[in-house]
């Protein structure tokens, strides 16, 4: 690489004409090794990216609800889509990451930050993560940002909230929704809603504490509540399959605050041909926990993305 960065430009673009023709040499003459050349790079490339990009991770997360007082608080329904955060000139994941929207989606977009969820509607999680992760820009058209949170505004989550509103009567855009935030009355109304929310086939309920501000961690002020339980972990190792998965992944070994445990279940057939690279982060369905501390029956559902 020094060597390289030594050179004139007119060597720099000789020796990347032999780098492209080498390329194409080897894409047409030996496909296979191809194939398993670019996997490889493309885990590598996404162990580095999400390191650093956890490493820089710097918006409000969830933890879990279980019985705390939530009096005063409000709730909405957690959108089962990918977040998006505007910092005011790009979008970005939650991991820092840029998307790369078409001009026509941000047009409008305020100059200061916001905070929300790529969506379309419910139970259409996949076709939602194949446009945000897609360079092309094709079917932005369907998504809108709902937002949640104004990070850098004053005041309390309505007043934020309030900043945006206004920005919006003044500059209107199809592509920005702000989420309802509901007042809980009780625990009885927080339940009724999240049933309501679930026959609808949404993932489950975010309740908040209106009063706090935006926290740049995970913070207790925001909760999230569902039926089942779901975490994240840390893709560390992939362990061959036996028997009828032969030939493929048979589990993977992941890590997160739990520690280190396998994950063997819950994969189709090409999630285990294809499965999520190593240094990846994916989310686990669970039913509470072993005496060890560690998930039971944990049961692989997607990659985070």
């Amino acid at each position: 690489m020094m060597i390289f960065c030594d050179l004139d430009r007119k060597n720099k673009f000789e020796w990347l004409g032999i780098f492209q023709d080498m390329f194409i040499l080897c894409k047409l003459i030996c496909p296979l090794i191809f194939k398993n050349t670019m996997k490889f790079y493309r885990t590598l490339l996404l162990f580095f990216a999400s390191s650093f990009a956890l490493a820089n991770s710097d918006l409000m997360l969830l933890h879990t609800y279980n019985n705390q007082s939530i009096e005063g608080w409000v709730m909405s329904e957690k959108l089962d889509g990918v977040r998006g955060y505007w910092d005011g000139k790009q979008l970005l994941t939650r991991q820092g990451q840029p998307l790369s929207p078409p001009a026509y989606f941000i047009k409008d977009f305020p100059p200061f930050a916001i905070d929300g969820e790529l969506f379309s509607k419910r139970n259409h999680f996949e076709e939602i993560s194949s446009i945000a992760k897609s360079f092309k820009g094709d079917g932005w058209e369907k998504l809108k940002l709902y937002v949640f949170d104004v990070p850098d505004a004053e005041g309390n989550l309505f007043e934020r909230l309030a900043k945006l509103k206004a920005y919006l009567l003044e500059y209107p855009t199809t592509y920005i929704e702000i989420i309802e935030q509901i007042p809980v009355k009780d625990k009885t109304h927080l339940y009724q809603f999240l049933a309501q929310v679930e026959n609808l086939q949404g993932e489950g309920v975010v309740v908040r504490n209106p009063n706090a501000p935006y926290e740049r961690k995970r913070s207790s002020q925001i909760l999230k509540l569902k039926t089942a339980r779901d975490e994240e972990c840390t893709v560390i190792a992939h362990h061959k399959g036996k028997g009828q998965f032969e030939n493929v992944m048979g589990a993977l070994t992941c890590k997160n605050h739990r520690g280190e445990f396998k994950i063997g279940s819950g994969f189709n057939l090409n999630e285990r041909e294809n499965p999520p690279p190593i240094g990846s982060v994916i989310t686990y369905k669970y039913r509470g926990l072993t005496s060890r501390g560690k998930p039971r029956f944990a049961t692989y559902w997607r990659e985070k993305k």
